[in-house]
């Protein structure tokens, strides 16, 4: 069985890059992820650099109500229910979520990401397969009275700083196998086998790729799972993998300050 591999993007001393994370190590590669041409030469200490989201998507999409654990007494969906978080929702690991001051009940939502490694346009399940390059951590923030009360979830979903990404792309990574965790201020929130999805990843993108056509370096975050907590200015967010890492973001008050949705 081959190891599991990690791609990150990084800053460092004003420059981007994406590397492979091996150990703590940070060996930056030739070219992106997608198409690595092998490592630099040079190797940085994970805390001497900067994680960026570790792939800059043309889209964002996102499937709702994706485990039986999170439905309730609602029935089981009978294909992916999809919607779309802009790009200028995305946030860096470590950075700021900032809640917005109109803003009143504000959930977290952990869940596993599918990383589109090669176009897919109306791929079959098999073919489903071969188009997803790996998997990451995402926070589905969403403000629960927009989501309500609004027609569409615009900004319930896609407010700025509400779709953080990372920290790493894991590679040969088996999803049925890993638990995702979700902790506030390190309470445990969310915890659950990710075998537990209703909609598999293959079937994801298949469907999704029926309509709109996906694009190398484009995410779906595929559901939440169990009960989600509200996150409050000053609270801590962490979303664990097995096999990926930990996606970690303070809270903070006020409108969005810093990169949301930087593509450097």
């Amino acid at each position: 069985m081959n190891p599991i591999r990690h791609y990150v993007r990084y800053r460092f001393e004003g420059k981007t890059g994406s590397a492979l994370l091996e150990e703590g190590l940070v060996f930056p590669i030739h070219g992106d992820c997608f198409a690595d041409g092998g490592k630099t030469g040079e190797v940085f200490r994970l805390e001497e650099v900067e994680l960026l989201c570790p792939c800059v998507p043309s889209k964002i999409l996102a499937v709702g109500l994706n485990f039986r654990s999170h439905l309730g007494n609602r029935p089981l969906p009978e294909k992916p229910e999809l919607f779309w978080k802009p790009v200028s929702a995305l946030l860096d690991p470590g950075a700021a979520i900032r809640i917005p001051p109109e803003a009143k009940t504000v959930h977290s939502e952990g869940e596993l990401v599918l990383v589109i490694g090669r176009r897919a346009h109306r791929v079959s399940r098999e073919e489903a397969e071969a188009c997803i390059f790996g998997y990451t951590c995402g926070n589905d923030v969403s403000e629960r009275d927009w989501q309500r009360n609004d027609l569409q979830w615009w900004r319930a979903k896609g407010a700025d700083t509400f779709a953080p990404l990372g920290p790493a792309i894991a590679i040969g990574l088996d999803w049925r196998k890993s638990r995702l965790e979700t902790r506030i201020n390190g309470t445990v929130q969310q915890s659950q086998v990710l075998s537990d999805l209703i909609f598999d990843p293959a079937e994801i993108v298949s469907h999704a790729s029926r309509a709109v056509t996906l694009l190398p370096g484009d995410v779906i975050y595929s559901g939440t799972p169990g009960t989600t907590g509200v996150i409050r200015p000053g609270d801590v967010v962490e979303v664990e993998i097995e096999g990926i890492g930990c996606l970690r973001n303070p809270v903070a008050a006020g409108g969005a300050e810093g990169r949301p949705g930087e593509a450097s």
